[in-house]
């Protein structure tokens, strides 16, 4: 038996996390200024160490789910050569941010067991607050 196909209807936001390093700073903060003045998203902090399940360096951005299809297009056609995962946020962050994830440029390697250990979610939840 085939399980049920899981609503996309019932998806409200979505996450864009936007890796750099130090070389390519200056272009994720060009970017950021940009859907900043070009959309409705709200921004995170930037992050220059890895946090929660993120390899490398990052910020994250959230928009509203009728904002897809101009936000995730621009970020195709304008991501400056930087790694972006963009994905749901369905209520599942472990499964949210591995099966229903959407990479552009280059697929990096998430630190998956970060969503098994105890408190993660207390520990997310302070690094989106500092940052």
């Amino acid at each position: 038996m085939t399980p049920e196909a899981a609503d996309p209807g019932k998806i409200r936001r979505y996450d864009a996390h936007i890796y750099y390093d130090s070389e390519s700073r200056d272009a994720a903060a060009e970017l950021r200024r940009e859907l900043e003045e070009r959309f409705e998203v709200q921004l995170g902090g930037w992050h220059d160490e890895p946090v929660g399940p993120h390899p490398q360096s990052m910020y994250r951005i959230i928009f509203a789910s009728e904002y897809f299809a101009r936000v995730v297009p621009f970020l195709m056609l304008n991501r400056r050569g930087l790694t972006i995962l963009v994905h749901p946020r369905t209520g599942n962050d472990r499964r949210d941010h591995t099966e229903h994830a959407l990479w552009l440029g280059q697929k990096l390697d998430l630190n998956v067991s970060f969503f098994k250990r105890a408190g993660w979610r207390a520990e997310l939840r302070a690094a989106r607050r500092s940052g």
